[in-house]
C-alpha cells in the first residue's frame, strides 16, 4: 500500500475508487466499506484509495474538547489497510483553513483535481464543506459533469458503525477484551515509546517496561491485568499488561501503563513498543506489601501464559 501524506504530491490514480473518513478503530463496519471498494476496482480495472485526516478533525475544530478517546492511531490505522489489501491511503492534514472550504471548493479542488474518482463511495448522511453546506445529494448532481458515480452507505449499514464504535469502546471500558476483538476484528493496541520507571518491578522480579503512549487521545482500558502479545524490533513476545495508579506503592494520581515481557532481558529504553491485548485477568488491587504483591503477580504471570498458549494463531519469540 502506497501512503500519502501529502496531498499536493499525489500521483495519477487509475480509476480511482474513493472513500473518506475518520475510520476510527477500521473495525468489521468500515472492513465491509473496504471490501466493496475492492470489488468495485476490480470491476472497472481500477485502484481502491482511502482518504483520512491527522489529526482528527474534533481536534481541530474543538481544541478544548478533550473527550475524543480514539481507538486508532495514523500508524494503527496504516497498518490495518495494508493488511486488508487497499492500494493507497491518502493522510490529508486537517487544518481550520481545510475546514473552511465551501462546498464546490470541495468537490472540485479537493475531489475532483486531487483524485478524479470513477466511484466516490460515502455515507448516506455524509456533510462537507463550510457549515456543513455539502451532503450526498449534492455530490450527486456533479456526479454528470465530473464523470464519477457516488455510491451510497445504507443508512443501516452507517447505524451499523456507529453501534459497533460505541459497543468497542464501552467493552475496552469493562475490560472485556474478547468482544472488543470480536467488533474489531482484530487486538486491540497500545502503541509508544518505552520510558524509565522507578525499577521497582526489577527488585521483585517482575521487571516492566513503562509506556509513553504516542496518541494523546487514545482510549485507555479500563484499570487491571491483561494478557497481551508485545511487538519490538527484536521479535514478538507474550506478556502481561498492568494499567493503573499503582495503589500498594500509594502512587495514587498518574495512570501507569507498564509490561512485563516474559523470557526478555534487554534494554529496550527509548525504543517504539506496540502492546496486543489478547484477554483482562483482573482487576487493580491494592496489597498490604510488595512481597504480597509479588505473589500475586506471579498468578497472574501464570494466568497470561495460560491464555496465550490458548491461542492458536500466535507465533511467539517466547513461550517456547
Amino acid at each position: 500500500m502506497k501512503v500519502f501524506r501529502n496531498i499536493n504530491e499525489l500521483r495519477e490514480f487509475k480509476n480511482a475508487v474513493i472513500t473518506i473518513g475518520s475510520f476510527d478503530g477500521i473495525h468489521h463496519g468500515h472492513r465491509e466499506i473496504f471490501l466493496n471498494m475492492i470489488q468495485k476496482a476490480k470491476e472497472c480495472d481500477g485502484e481502491t484509495v482511502v482518504i483520512t485526516f491527522h489529526p482528527h478533525p474534533r481536534q481541530i475544530v474543538y481544541p478544548k474538547d478533550h473527550s475524543l478517546q480514539l481507538l486508532s492511531s495514523i500508524e494503527e490505522k496504516i497498518k490495518i489497510l495494508d493488511s486488508l489489501g487497499i492500494d493507497n491511503l491518502v493522510i490529508v492534514p486537517f487544518t481550520i483553513e481545510f475546514s473552511q472550504q465551501s462546498a464546490d471548493e470541495y468537490i472540485f479542488k479537493f475531489l475532483y483535481e486531487k483524485f478524479h474518482p470513477r466511484y466516490i463511495i460515502i455515507g448516506h448522511d455524509h456533510k462537507f464543506g463550510l457549515n456543513r453546506q455539502g451532503d450526498v445529494n449534492y455530490l450527486k448532481s456533479h456526479r454528470q459533469e465530473l464523470g464519477f458515480e457516488v455510491i451510497e452507505i445504507t443508512a443501516q449499514v452507517k447505524e451499523n458503525i456507529v453501534i459497533s464504535s460505541t459497543k468497542i469502546r464501552t467493552a475496552l471500558s469493562q475490560g472485556n477484551i474478547k468482544l472488543a476483538t470480536e467488533l474489531l476484528q482484530h487486538h486491540y493496541t497500545i502503541r509508544g515509546t518505552v520510558g524509565t520507571g522507578q525499577n521497582i518491578g526489577t527488585k521483585i522480579g517482575f521487571p516492566t517496561a513503562n509506556i509513553t503512549v504516542s496518541e494523546r487521545n487514545k482510549l485507555i482500558p479500563k484499570n487491571g491485568i491483561y494478557a497481551v502479545i508485545v511487538n519490538l524490533s527484536l521479535g514478538r513476545f507474550g506478556g502481561m499488561l498492568y494499567i493503573g495508579n499503582r495503589p500498594t506503592l500509594n502512587d495514587g494520581k498518574h495512570i501507569s501503563i507498564e509490561v512485563n515481557i516474559f523470557d526478555f532481558n534487554h534494554s529496550i529504553y527509548g525504543e517504539k513498543i506496540e502492546v496486543e491485548l489478547i484477554d483482562w485477568i483482573r482487576s487493580d488491587e491494592k496489597y498490604e506489601s510488595l512481597e504480597k504483591l509479588k505473589l500475586k503477580l506471579a498468578e497472574d504471570r501464570a494466568a497470561a501464559h495460560k491464555v496465550l498458549k490458548q491461542q492458536t494463531d500466535l507465533s511467539l519469540s517466547s513461550l517456547t
